[in-house]
Parts: structure tokens; C-alpha cells; sequence
């Protein structure tokens, strides 16, 4: 009683009148009926930031979908392909469109005739929203004219000359180009009310930290951390094995440019010892596989950069398994089963012959020592890491707004795997002397995560740190879920039977009902109408795998994004879009280029699959926030109550 009356005294602060608290139960009352907005899942984007940044903007088709559902048979197809792109891409659309056409009065016509539509087409999206969300949501520069058009009726006779006056007036004064933009971007933001980013943002694409920015932006998103974003994660936190995975995987993939103009960090001490230190050494085995935008002049240098990290990334690695038994990886010391004399190396009892052992600065006596000049470009590399005010910047937003896993409206997210033993039983993981599985080795890991970034504690910061790089490789790690990250072998050893990473059990239950419930009640689910959304390993449609597991419950968002993954996929990804009808998987092609999409007006060619359709249309109340909602208005009527009883006296009246 005491704590509920300090609650409603709290309470009366922000609502100190009877009028101010019914009027906000019926403001919050009225929410609950709104349609429920549309929640956007991608997942694995790895650095594609062009494919990436149009399948933001068309919603995963939830653009084209409003354009039909608004304009029906009364435009062309042509038309709303057109209306679809200047919406996807409305500065570079006009800059076209006012080059092509010379004649003003011509180019009046159609600003007069996009601006109508894109009217309509604003009013549509914006109508499961209440007025005061989509004024927050409004451009600074035409906030007042733009929320006169989109409330105004047009259709009636007395405000029919005012609303074409403002359009006309729009279009007189010059101003139509950053009206229709305006209205554009407004049009994106409305469209989706919240993004999911299911993992695996960083590495093998060239721009991720394009994406970041664009995240940093966006207007309401979370992330569920992928191995490859704990990896850059822990860099950024000075884990000098991991600032070394970060580095080697950008070498291999023609992407050290990320790291020196994207981020600004300095590889010149990389690149130095690398050039004299290697000068005369085998780097035959250490390609590049490149894209269309990389310098092959950079080529031999890179490939003695991507050999000497790769040869630190290993000694730092054999420091820490060596440091921590309980991460169970002793199987990953390999560089001191190596026979220098004979060249070969001995794994699980079999001994397989090297593909290089010209290890210049690895002791067969002391092989995971580094070297001075290793441990000094090692320093100066985290150095460089840890005071990057850019990745710091992009780090910090992903703790923010992230994390190993999340529950939201009935889904479970998360990137990689519960793990499990071969009988589907949650798996137990020694976690620093205490053992975890299920949602408690998910929360015991996100902890020691957080710490490694954030804690002043100089012991459990380093525990943190270390625990990053297990998160990124370890056998029982949830978001890699595998016995163990084949980098030594897949570089020095051509037998393929030891390339083989072995999935965890999770990955073979998949469409065992009582595995999967028994996830579902682990965070709390309620097995008859929930889902578990997962990423990380890739559907290969050409083996005729399906992204759709256990009926519908479970659904792997993975299908290729990275264009690394689309020989091997078919496809160029899946995206999931959730919305007041039900869930839409959608399946995507490969996507060209921007330039392509707007000077031809093409989309990239997406298939849906509806996976579930409600039984009723979702609203607010059907949602977490609808569930915050009617705890608030529960509250509030407490207090109303209060007041009408004398209990609670208004203030201010």
C-alpha cells in the first residue's frame, strides 16, 4: 500500500489535475486499438551495405505493397515502379528527372502530380499512427506543410482551393524537389516502425561501417550480436586476439580499407614489419579474395600483411587457450604440433603434411612467444583500436542497442544456437569455474561482455575481453555453435577432413516440436503462438533446405546477404516483415547496384512467403507495448480514482 501510494504521488507530478489524467487514459485507451506497426527483420548483412541500404529503404517490398494497396488498378505498373524508386532514392531520382527535362511547365506538371500522390501514399502509412507520433516523425523544414496536407481532406469543397494553393504554392516558390524528398524519407520512416538486426554486420563486405552510421540514425532498431560483431566488439575493447581475427579477415577479403579509411586506424606499423619481415617468405597461400573496387597493385603487400597477422592472430590465440583451461580448447594449440624439419603437423593422433612452414618469426621451442617486433605492432594496433573515436562510436551503439539475444512481441531473437548435447538437452558451459545453459549461459556471457567494455574493474574487464574472443570462436559459444574454428587447417593443411567444423546438436533438432518449445518456455514463451527468428547459418535453396523449420516456429533469416554466400545459397537473402496480418518471409535476388535501380527503375526481385497469417488483425494491444500500455492505464486510473475519493488532492487547478 505504502509503495503504491508513493507511486500515484510520483504519478500526480506529470498528471497533477483529474482532466490531465482521464485525458491521458483516453489518449493511451485509443492507442491500444492502432494497427500494430511493422517490424522489419534482416539478419548476416556482412558488410553489403548497398543491398543492404535498399532493403531498408523499400521495406522489404512493404513500399510496393502501400503503393498498390493505395493506387490499386489507377496507375500503371510502370507508374508505381516509378513512385517506387523516387520514394527508395528521391535525390538521385529528381537529379535525373530535372537533367532530362528542359521545359519548366512540363516539370511543374509532374511535381504537381508526384506531390498529390505522394500525399496519398503518406496519408496511407501514416494512418495506423496517432497524430502526435507522426508530427515527431515529420522534416524540420516542411513539418507544418506537410501535416496540413496529410490531414486536410482535398475532397472537400471548402478546403479544396487551400490544400492545391499550398501545392501550388510549393511548386511556385521552387521548393517542390525538397518537398517531394521530404515527403519521400517521411514515407520510409512510416512505413517500418522498428528494425531488427539479427546479427553479422561486420566482415567480408566493404561497407560496414557504412551500415553502422545508417543504424546510428535509424529511428527505432535493436541488434542481436553475431560472432562477427563480438569480434569487432571485443577489438574495439583492446582484446589483442580478436583486434588480430578483425584484421586477418579484412586482409583475406580485400578489406583493409575498412580499417584505414573507414575507421582511420593506422596499419602502417602492420605493413611495415610486414614488408621487411616477410621480404623473402612464402605468402603464396595468403589470396586475397577481392571485389570489384579493390587494387590489385596493393596485392603483394596485402598478402604479407595477411601472413604475418595470421601468424600473431595464432600465438595470441594459443596464449589464451593456454591462459584460460576452462574454455576447453586445447584441441586449437596446433603451432607446436608443427615438425618444422619434416613439415608436417600432428592433429588428434594423425599426422598431415604443411602446406607452408615458412614461419620466419615463430621459436619451435617457444612457438606462441611473439617476437619483440611482433609485440610492439601488436601494441600500436590496439593502441590504434581503443582511441578510434569512430569505432568506439559505432561500439558503444551496439551495447546500447544490443545484445546476445531478445524478446519482443511474442519472438525469440538471436543469432547463432542454444547449445545442446546429442539428446537436445541444454548444453552446460563452464563460464570462469561456474557452469550455465539455456537463457542463463546467454545472460552469463552477455555480462562478462558488457564488462569487458565497460567495467573499471581491471581483473573483470580483462575476463570480459577474453570472454569476446570465446564468444567469437569457442565450441560452446551460442552465436558461433560450432567445435571449433578450422583457421589453422583451412590455411596449412590441404586433407579437407580437417576443415570440417561440426555443428552443434541445435542444428539438427530443428524441427523437433518438444526441442523447440522447450526453447520457448526457456525465455519464457508461451510455446502455442511464439517464433524463434535465427540467423547465422546459411539456407542453401540449391540443396533444397527450406528457411522455414518445426512448422513455422522456428524461421532462419540467413540466405545469403553476403554476396560471399550466394554461389553456395542461390539467393542473395531472406528478410522477415511482421506485420498487422501476419509474418512474410521474403526471399531475395541478387541486387545489381543502386545506380542500376534508379536509372532503370528496377527492384531487386523478391518472392514472399507468408508464414503466418493472424486470425484477426494485431493492434497495439496485442504487443509488449500494448501490455506497458495497459499497466499505465491501470496506474492512471488508480489516480483518477484517488483524486474523485479525496485520497489524492489536484495540484494547479
Amino acid at each position: 500500500m505504502l509503495e503504491d501510494q508513493y507511486y500515484l504521488k510520483s504519478l500526480s507530478k506529470q498528471f497533477p489535475t483529474i482532466a490531465d489524467a482521464a485525458t491521458e487514459i483516453i489518449n493511451l485507451q485509443a492507442i491500444l486499438s492502432l494497427p500494430k506497426g511493422t517490424e522489419h527483420f534482416l539478419t548476416d548483412i556482412h558488410g553489403e551495405w548497398e543491398q543492404f541500404n535498399h532493403v531498408l529503404k523499400n521495406g522489404s517490398g512493404s513500399v510496393k505493397r502501400k503503393i498498390d494497396e493505395e493506387f490499386g488498378n489507377t496507375l500503371s505498373v510502370k507508374d508505381k515502379r516509378s513512385l517506387a524508386t523516387l520514394v527508395y532514392y528521391p535525390k538521385e531520382k529528381l537529379e535525373l528527372i530535372i537533367q532530362g527535362e528542359e521545359d519548366q511547365e512540363i516539370l511543374d506538371d509532374w511535381y504537381k502530380i508526384t506531390l498529390h500522390r505522394l500525399v496519398a501514399l503518406t496519408k496511407r502509412v501514416s494512418s495506423k499512427y496517432t497524430r502526435s507520433k507522426v508530427r515527431k516523425a515529420l522534416p524540420p523544414d516542411f513539418s507544418y506543410v506537410i501535416e496540413e496536407l496529410i490531414t486536410e481532406k482535398e475532397e472537400v469543397q471548402d478546403k479544396e482551393l487551400y490544400y492545391n494553393e499550398i501545392i501550388h504554392t510549393i511548386i511556385r516558390i521552387g521548393r517542390a524537389p525538397q518537398c517531394i524528398a521530404a515527403l519521400c524519407n517521411l514515407i520510409q520512416r512510416l512505413v517500418v516502425d522498428h528494425l531488427h538486426i539479427v546479427g553479422d554486420i561486420y566482415d567480408r563486405g566493404a561497407g560496414p561501417h557504412i551500415i553502422m552510421d545508417t543504424l546510428s540514425q535509424y529511428h527505432s532498431v535493436d541488434i542481436q550480436w553475431g560472432n562477427h560483431d563480438i569480434v569487432w566488439m571485443g577489438a574495439a575493447s583492446g582484446q589483442t586476439a580478436c583486434i588480430a581475427s578483425v584484421i586477418r579477415v579484412s586482409a583475406r577479403y580485400g578489406n583493409l580499407d575498412i580499417l584505414e579509411e573507414g575507421y582511420g586506424i593506422n596499419l602502417i606499423p602492420l605493413a611495415t614489419f610486414a614488408l621487411k619481415t616477410y621480404a623473402d617468405t612464402d605468402c603464396s597461400l595468403f589470396t586475397i579474395k577481392y571485389g570489384d573496387d579493390y587494387d590489385t597493385r596493393d596485392m603483394q603487400l596485402d598478402m604479407k600483411m595477411h601472413k604475418a597477422i595470421t601468424v600473431i592472430q595464432l600465438k595470441l590465440e594459443g596464449q589464451l587457450v593456454k591462459s584460460h583451461p576452462e574454455f576447453e580448447m586445447d584441441d586449437r594449440l596446433l603451432l607446436d604440433k608443427v615438425d618444422f624439419e619434416n613439415g608436417t603437423v600432428r592433429i588428434g593422433g594423425k599426422t598431415y603434411p604443411m602446406k607452408d612452414t615458412d614461419f620466419p618469426t615463430v621459436d619451435p621451442k617457444d612457438p606462441y612467444r611473439l617476437t619483440e617486433e611482433e609485440a610492439l605492432v601488436v601494441e600500436r594496433l590496439r593502441h590504434a583500436f581503443t582511441h578510434c573515436e569512430k569505432l568506439q562510436r559505432h561500439v558503444r551503439f551496439l551495447f546500447s542497442k544490443g545484445s546476445l539475444y531478445k524478446v519482443h512481441n511474442s519472438n525469440l531473437l538471436y543469432h547463432g544456437c542454444v547449445p545442446m548435447d546429442a539428446e537436445g538437452n541444454f548444453k552446460e558451459v563452464n563460464v570462469y569455474g561456474k557452469r550455465y545453459s539455456g537463457k542463463a549461459l546467454y545472460d552469463a556471457l552477455e555480462t562478462y561482455a558488457r564488462k569487458g567494455y565497460y567495467s573499471k574493474n581491471r581483473e573483470e574487464r580483462q575476463k570480459g575481453r577474453d570472454i569476446m574472443w570465446y564468444i567469437w570462436t569457442g565450441p560452446n559459444s551460442p552465436v558461433f555453435g560450432k567445435d571449433k574454428m578450422a583457421t589453422f587447417e583451412r590455411y596449412f593443411i590441404g586433407d579437407p577432413e580437417t576443415h570440417k567444423e561440426t555443428k552443434n546438436a541445435y542444428y539438427r533438432l530443428l524441427d523437433d516440436e518438444e526441442v523447440i518449445n522447450r526453447i520457448l518456455r526457456e525465455f519464457g514463451l508461451d510455446e502455442g503462438h511464439s517464433h524463434i527468428v535465427n540467423g547465422h547459418v546459411p539456407v542453401e535453396i540449391k540443396k533444397g533446405q527450406t528457411p522455414i523449420k518445426c512448422g513455422g516456429k522456428l524461421l532462419i533469416i540467413d540466405g545469403g546477404f553476403s554476396k560471399a554466400y550466394q554461389s553456395k545459397t542461390g539467393i542473395a537473402g531472406y528478410t522477415l516483415v511482421a506485420n498487422s496480418h501476419g509474418l512474410n518471409l521474403v526471399e531475395h535476388r541478387p541486387f545489381e547496384s543502386a545506380e542500376k535501380a534508379i536509372r532503370e527503375e528496377t527492384d531487386i526481385v523478391s518472392d514472399t512467403i507468408i508464414v503466418e497469417t493472424a486470425s484477426h488483425r494485431l493492434h497495439v494491444a496485442d504487443t509488449d507495448v500494448g501490455t506497458e500500455l495497459k499497466e499505465n492505464i491501470a496506474h492512471l486510473e488508480a489516480l483518477l480514482e484517488a483524486y474523485m475519493d479525496g485520497s489524492m488532492i489536484e495540484k494547479g487547478v
